[in-house]
């Protein structure tokens, strides 16, 4: 089983005799209520919302960075640039296009069903409801939020209770910033997630981990609901001799230790070939020392992990490998400092579950065979990283395996592109998002055929069927 990773964690089975009710039924019935007035269609109304979470987000980036430097240590920078900032982003981009996204599409008609015209068009869904985790609070409700509304639907936001402060500011701002008849906010843990979970949603949003995702997709299927599950896992940074070490080395560090390795797709490990291995290793202990000085715990930009159940996991890990660097940990402030490990067994508790958390080890491998081996006899991965200068490494990497996205050069920063959808393969997901992706994820895109009624055809398939219709037939269909 894996363990927990960037997710509310709140969810039991919907039939637990744990599980309290909560007014969730009014909340969704008045929401539907909303929507069936089509009052959230018309793409003012879309683009009027989008300005007014906009203009939240600038005016009040200074409370959301206190929550969530509470929540988990973040400094106001990295709380700007993967917080608030992209947010922002997805916000822009949405408004720069959703009119052409939005526009009727036509498409050609086979000759035999001439004279006639078709096209797609896209339909909100209802009501839909995003369950957003706690390793990145604000984003991973109000990305998702942003196409739920860009595509015309009401949206019911569940944000994690493990990062309190964040969710209160979410259920105090978005109400007065946006229409509270089409958007809410439900704050709480098990019982009223699953009291949500219990409902009829059109669509169920959820990031979060595997054994949670289970139970969401099963409550959604008592409804034939669709759902979207961003998850996690195992995500490799496969390391080839003949790179440029010290480069790999900075931007692995950067990707693995933002947010203290609480990053859905953080490099969960380094795949290292051959001699790249130890050769990694005093690169890597720099590039921590540059970004976060010889002391870590007094860095203003490196966070905490975010409670202590977490912590203690996290911390039995260490005894794993050999401790190139980092180690360092206290249970009081949650501080675990970035640590590398080195000679770690592939079947260590540290290879088994999703680390999520400043710990990385490197696994040797004796050359690219044993690499792509080593992946596919994996869940597949949320994201596949490669640092490599062979063009036929990063071909085989690309055709003889599977993961969410495949990043050569750099980890984490193809969520920064709009136009590539974000989401998982098999155990790291189903569904992806953002720019236009997440429009498709919130819409039903409708078929619709129109064909006039002053000529037919058409009379040429009715029965009965003669030799001369059959011959016809054949050659026109």
């Amino acid at each position: 089983m894996r363990t927990s990773t960037g997710t509310s964690e709140s969810v039991k089975n919907p039939e637990s005799p744990e599980a309290l009710p909560v007014d969730a039924a009014a909340t969704v019935a008045r929401l539907n209520a909303t929507f069936a007035t089509g009052r959230t269609k018309p793409l003012a109304w879309r683009t009027a919302q989008l300005r007014a979470l906009r203009r939240l987000l600038v005016e009040q980036e200074a409370a959301f960075a206190a929550a969530f430097h509470t929540d988990l240590g973040k400094s106001a920078t990295e709380a700007y640039t993967t917080e608030i900032g992209f947010t922002l982003n997805e916000i822009d981009h949405t408004l720069r296009h959703l009119d052409r996204w939005l526009r009727p599409r036509r498409v050609p008609v086979p000759l035999a069903l001439r004279p006639a015209g078709a096209r797609t068009v896209r339909e909100p869904l209802g009501t839909v409801l995003v369950i957003s985790p706690w390793n990145y609070p604000l984003q991973l409700a109000l990305a998702p939020l942003v196409g739920a509304i860009a595509a015309g639907n009401c949206a019911v936001v569940k944000p994690s209770e493990l990062a309190p402060a964040t969710s209160a500011a979410l259920a105090h701002w978005l109400p007065r910033a946006l229409d509270p008849q089409a958007v809410a906010v439900v704050e709480g843990g098990v019982p009223e997630t699953t009291a949500l979970l219990e409902q009829r949603f059109d669509h169920v949003f959820y990031t979060g981990n595997g054994t949670v995702g289970r139970i969401v997709m099963a409550a959604a299927a008592r409804h034939l609901t669709p759902v979207t599950l961003e998850l996690g896992g195992k995500s490799p940074a496969v390391v080839e001799p003949g790179t440029d070490l010290a480069t790999a080395a900075r931007r692995i560090v950067w990707g693995k230790f933002m947010n203290a390795g609480q990053t859905c797709v953080a490099p969960d490990y380094v795949l290292a070939i051959g001699e790249a291995a130890t050769a990694l290793e005093p690169h890597l202990a720099t590039a921590i020392r540059e970004m976060y000085g010889t002391d870590p715990a007094q860095s203003a930009d490196y966070g905490r992990i975010i409670n202590e159940r977490h912590f203690d996991r996290l911390s039995a890990l260490l005894a794993d490998g050999r401790i190139v660097t980092g180690g360092d940990h206290d249970r009081v402030t949650r501080y675990l400092a970035p640590t590398v490990l080195a000679d770690v067994d592939p079947e260590a508790p540290v290879m088994r579950e999703e680390i999520f958390g400043p710990v990385l080890p490197i696994v040797r491998v004796p050359d690219v065979d044993a690499a792509i081996a080593f992946i596919t006899a994996r869940d597949k991965p949320l994201a596949l990283y490669a640092f490599t200068s062979s063009p036929t490494t990063k071909r085989r990497l690309t055709t003889e395996t599977s993961s969410g996205a495949l990043c050569f050069g750099a980890p984490n920063t193809h969520l920064a592109v709009p136009g590539l959808p974000f989401g998982g393969v098999g155990e790291s997901g189903l569904g992806g998002y953002h720019g236009e992706h997440t429009i498709d994820t919130f819409s039903h895109t409708k078929s619709v055929l129109d064909k006039p009624l002053l000529a037919d055809p058409l009379r040429l398939a009715y029965p009965p069927f003669t030799t001369r219709k059959s011959r016809l037939l054949r050659r026109f269909l």
